[in-house]
Parts: structure tokens; C-alpha cells; sequence
């Protein structure tokens, strides 16, 4: 399994997207620590110069494996469940910018997952549930059609209940995929919203096998991998056993510091590895 880490490409708001400012230096400074990608945290692709983008990518050696979507949520308010249906329309829009820009930055034919997480929303005062459940379901076939025949897969992550009231657990996001019925759409699993949700982490990466597109990181206290008490051998050797081949991608807060949490992660996810051969 290959290691990245989030990097936002723009400012942003959130707290565990873990390099944050310098683009460059960021991306440089992963690739020196010897990550085999990164995830980019990107709240508008058309604000990003994509071609000088793929071109230092190039230059570094370093994947992206996967595209983050949330700051658009958390910036501007974008949602595929916004009771305002213009506001509806612009995420995904926003989402079909996304994937635009994964073509455009995958490398040896493999396009970075687009992520959504928070940019399904979560339901406004006095908002219909069963009208919000649909109207995502409407959302997700939209950028699903976008991305049919381009490459490029969607995963939507099950987010903590504390965070969001749409999708929290992994069985609710398979009952999504199959609601969209969308061969592009599958789940971006996370552990430290699994550790929230789940009650048996290991038992529901089973359950997901064949529908996991990507993988977060984090530890029970949302901190780097081995500084909380979530078993990362046991969570990577769960996804090898359901032959999961993406990437293992680190999102969590930047303490002490960005570096020494990555240098941290890297360390703990490593040696996890060599102990599931």
C-alpha cells in the first residue's frame, strides 16, 4: 500500500489539512520525507494553474492520489443537499471541475480519486431528510455521469455524526452507492471517523471490500497514526486482505507541527507495513 498526505493548494479554514501555505515547499518537503503521493486539499480547480502544477508533480516524482473537495463546504458554503437549488447546482459543478482537473493530473493512467466528503452538506434547520437523501442521490449520478468514460472514480467518506447527519457509517455509504448505481462511485474510508462510528473497524473494511477507493489516516484523537490507540497494523492488514491496492493517505492535525506529525505518520505506517509483510 502507498502513503500520502494532504496538502491544501489553497488557503483554507481547516484545521486537519495537515501542510498548509507554501504549495511548493510543501510538495517538495513530502517528497522528501519519502511519501509516495499526495492528496491534494483543493477548494476551486479553476483558480490552480493545473499544467504548471502537473508539470512540478512531474518534476518531484509525486502521485496524487486523490483530490479533496470539503473547502468548497467549508469556504463557500457549496452542498449537494443546500435547500437553495442554485446553491445545488454550483457543487456540483464544482464536483465536475474536480474531475476535470484529475484527468489532468493522473499519471501512467491512474486519475486522482475525487473526494466528497463535506460537500454533500448536512441538513438545515427544518430540512426533509428524505428530500436531502435524494437530492445528494441526484448530485452524486450528475458527477458520476461527468466522470463515466474520463477514469476517474468518486468516494464518498462516511463522516462522524458530530460533523455531519448525512452518511456517517460505512453501511449507509454502501447503501448510497447502490441507491446512485454508479460503477464510478465507491467510499473513501477513514479511521478516525471509523473509530467514532464504527463499532468493529476491521469487520466493516470487510463489509466495504470491492467498494473502497481511498483510505484516511488518522489516529482515535484525530493526531498522527501511532500517537492514539487505533491498531494501524491490524486496519492496514484488514485492507490487504480485501485486496485493496490504493493509497493509505495522511489526514490529521498538524501537532506539534505539520512536519514532525508527517515525519511521525510515516514512521508508525511504515513499520506497521514491514509487520504485515
Amino acid at each position: 500500500m502507498r502513503l500520502s498526505i494532504v496538502v491544501s493548494a489553497q488557503p483554507a479554514s481547516f484545521e486537519a489539512a495537515t501542510f498548509q501555505g507554501d504549495l511548493d515547499a510543501n510538495l517538495a518537503f513530502v517528497r522528501e520525507l519519502g511519501f509516495d503521493g499526495v492528496e491534494l486539499a483543493v477548494r476551486d480547480p479553476d483558480a490552480l494553474d493545473a499544467d504548471a502544477l502537473a508539470a512540478r508533480l512531474g518534476e518531484l516524482d509525486l502521485d496524487v492520489s486523490a483530490l479533496g473537495t470539503g473547502q468548497a463546504w467549508g469556504e463557500e458554503g457549496l452542498s449537494l443537499t443546500s435547500p437553495d437549488a442554485g446553491v445545488r447546482r454550483r457543487a456540483v459543478e464544482r464536483l465536475e471541475a474536480h474531475v476535470r482537473l484529475s484527468t489532468r493530473l493522473g499519471r501512467a493512467g491512474a486519475c486522482p480519486v475525487v473526494i466528497v466528503g463535506l460537500l454533500r452538506g448536512k441538513l438545515a434547520q427544518g430540512q426533509d431528510r428524505a428530500l436531502a437523501a435524494q437530492q445528494l442521490v441526484e448530485g452524486l449520478k450528475a458527477c458520476c455521469a461527468s466522470a463515466a468514460g474520463a477514469g476517474v472514480r468518486i468516494a464518498v467518506e462516511p463522516i462522524n455524526r458530530y460533523e455531519t447527519d448525512l452518511v456517517n457509517t460505512v453501511a449507509q455509504g454502501l447503501e448510497l452507492i447502490e441507491q446512485v448505481g454508479a460503477a464510478e462511485l465507491g467510499l473513501l474510508l477513514d479511521t478516525f471517523h471509523m473509530n467514532i462510528e464504527e463499532p468493529d473497524i476491521l469487520q466493516s473494511i470487510r463489509r466495504a471490500a470491492g467498494r473502497v477507493f481511498h483510505v484516511h489516516v488518522a489516529d482515535s484523537n484525530r493526531h498522527a497514526p501511532g500517537q492514539g490507540h487505533i491498531d494501524f497494523e491490524a486496519v492496514l492488514g484488514a485492507l490487504d486482505a480485501i485486496g485493496y491496492r490504493g493509497f493509505a493517505s495522511g489526514e490529521f492535525l498538524p501537532l506539534p507541527d505539520a512536519g514532525e506529525a508527517a515525519r511521525r505518520a510515516l514512521r508508525h505506517l511504515r513499520a506497521c507495513q514491514k509487520e504485515t509483510g
